[in-house]
């Protein structure tokens, strides 16, 4: 099956911005972004509705920018501790990932998916780590993880 041509009338996060035309599969367009609301077919009618809405869809493009920004300083500035059992050379019995330190995030109140955290790979010793996280595609944070014996 062919194609579907479509223009977004929002922004979604690896398909494109509000106002851009793409092109998906018939499925995916028929059964997420229509009834959604999220795309449109390209006629002129979709233009002008588009056109009307740029100016919030402008604001609220800022405002999000402003609260990630206010976002990543907070998590700039914050440091958590996790507490692990650890052996006697330092090294844990399991190991630290990407689910534990959004825990340990939104006990602090901030709320992050698990899957914004880029960790290479689990943490398994006791130490200091840096660890990066990716709140939209422009904004990172850098977070300081101390990882103690519990």
């Amino acid at each position: 099956m062919a194609n579907v041509k479509l223009m977004l009338l929002e922004d979604i996060e690896h398909l494109g911005s509000a106002g851009s035309e793409i092109t998906v599969a018939p499925g995916y367009a028929r059964n997420y972004l229509l009834p959604k609301g999220k795309a449109a077919k390209i006629t002129p009618q979709a233009r002008q509705m588009l056109a009307a809405r740029m100016e919030r869809i402008e604001m609220q493009r800022q405002q999000e920018l402003k609260d990630t920004e206010a976002l990543a300083t907070k998590i700039g500035e914050l440091e958590i501790s996790i507490g692990m059992h650890a052996s006697e050379d330092d090294q844990l019995f399991g190991s630290v990932n990407a689910r534990n330190i959004a825990e340990k995030l939104a006990e602090n109140g901030i709320n992050v998916d698990y899957q914004r955290i880029r960790l290479d790979e689990p943490i398994k010793a006791l130490g200091v780590y840096d660890v990066d996280i990716k709140l939209t595609h422009d904004i990172e944070a850098k977070l300081k993880i101390w990882v103690v014996r519990a």
